[in-house]
């Protein structure tokens, strides 16, 4: 018999996942940033797409196994901690070395080095909530990682800007055109990433394991080997909802990684009618990125407490579908937009959609798996986030000038359509009643 979980309060979920923030504050600095600090090495932006492999692959191979190790793991500070710590000082390292690439290979290098840090620190920290909270609680545990997601990745975007408005030069380059504002942020990412994850570590302790799941976790296979057959054996096992689910992500992700690779040169061309990185145009489209980024992540985190009441009323289901529909209509509408005002306004579907993402997939995932697999399945999940983003980096490069003229405003366009496809799909999902009757949504503040 496990241990009953006891009911937490909101502030202890809110320490549970705060190290989630510098998690998610290191992805925004990858998001907002990779893209034109490998232009300003020298890339060509139709290969922009291969030079983003470090992601996808790292987590197709990193994280199911993590994710397996993780559940057999038995130490002094738990089953999971060991996992996203180790993975944090990794990331910190890497984020502080970042912005001082000389070359190509070595911003490309730190970047695999990165990815695979974070995907080290992401699934075991995501199996966490699921092992301290009650079923009842799933909802506003994951909406909260949600949450943090947006605050995260809201600074991160904001970051150069905010230097700027603190006197630093917009314009000052080291010799390679990288502006020092990144330079800065990339080092202010490094001290949130370890420092976010040890007050998490510090406030929060793992659910205890009873004495049961501890002797079963002693007499489970041991070996690389046995953790690849867990792995085939789970996915051999998958429930119907989880398949289904892979096809949602599937052109959910590809459209984000459209998105987030080619968006800084899409508001270079529709401003600028440049994507010289020498330009000054190019910098600036770089800080109006940062700005409708940084906007786009506040609605995320705001929006994430309310997506409980929302998705309490009308389910996880039709809640991701909607929140889908209104971010592929926000990213077709963004090549049409040439006032830097009226950007804000498509970037209030995204940010509602973003908190559905990191949200409302996991409510149904959580509904469907069995406990004692959380962290194998969640590993498993995010293959269902890797793969698309592998197929779009092989697939891109080829459809780049053949089918979308060269124009980056044509991937964003892109985007979205392929959002609103997801949107459709979300619907035909299948959830798993039984356990959804037992795994209601929880508002902020409920019980």
């Amino acid at each position: 018999m496990s241990i009953p979980k006891p009911h937490l309060s909101f502030w202890q979920i809110l320490n549970m996942n705060f190290g989630f923030f510098g998690i998610q504050y290191s992805f925004g600095l990858q998001q907002s940033n990779m893209s034109p600090i490998y232009k300003y090495l020298g890339a060509d932006e139709a290969n922009l797409p291969y030079l983003w492999l470090a992601g996808p692959m790292t987590g197709l191979i990193v994280q199911p196994i993590i994710g397996a190790l993780s559940d057999r793991t038995l130490t002094p500070w738990g089953r999971r901690t060991p996992y996203f710590l180790i993975g944090a000082i990794l990331c910190s390292i890497s984020l502080f070395f970042m912005p001082f690439s000389s070359e190509l290979w070595m911003a490309a290098s730190l970047l695999w080095i990165l990815d695979a840090a974070n995907n080290i620190t992401m699934e075991p920290y995501r199996a966490f909530v699921s092992d301290k909270l009650d079923p009842k609680q799933h909802s506003i545990g994951y909406l909260t990682q949600s949450a943090f997601t947006g605050l995260g990745q809201t600074l991160s975007y904001l970051t150069p800007s905010i230097l700027v408005v603190f006197g630093m030069n917009k314009d000052a380059v080291n010799a390679k055109n990288i502006p020092h504002i990144t330079m800065a942020a990339f080092i202010i990412g490094a001290f949130f990433s370890i420092s976010s994850v040890l007050l998490t570590i510090k406030t929060t302790k793992e659910h205890p394991l009873s004495e049961d799941e501890i002797e079963k976790i002693k007499k489970a296979p041991k070996g690389m080997a046995n953790t690849f057959r867990e792995i085939g054996e789970a996915i051999r096992d998958m429930p119907l909802t989880m398949k289904q689910l892979a096809l949602v992500k599937l052109f959910q992700w590809y459209a984000m990684f459209c998105y987030w690779q080619y968006i800084v040169l899409s508001l270079s061309t529709t401003f600028f009618q440049t994507t010289d990185e020498t330009n000054p145009g190019f910098r600036e489209a770089g800080l109006i990125n940062g700005q409708i980024g940084g906007f786009y992540n506040f609605v995320a985190f705001i929006s994430a407490f309310g997506l409980v009441r929302f998705t309490n009323r009308f389910g996880p289901k039709v809640a991701h579908s909607i929140c889908l529909t209104l971010a592929g209509i926000g990213m077709i509408s963004l090549p049409f937009i040439h006032d830097r005002a009226l950007l804000f306004v498509p970037m209030i579907g995204i940010g509602i959609a973003w908190a559905s993402m990191m949200g409302n997939p996991y409510i149904m995932l959580a509904g469907c798996i069995p406990p004692e697999r959380t962290g194998v399945y969640m590993g498993i999940f995010n293959m269902f986030i890797v793969i698309p983003m592998m197929i779009q980096i092989f697939t891109l490069p080829l459809m780049y000038h053949a089918w979308l003229d060269g124009n980056p405003e044509n991937v964003i366009r892109l985007a979205g359509v392929l959002l609103i496809i997801a949107a459709v799909a979300v619907l035909f999902v299948k959830l798993n009643k039984q356990k959804e009757s037992v795994t209601p949504i929880v508002p902020v503040g409920g019980h």
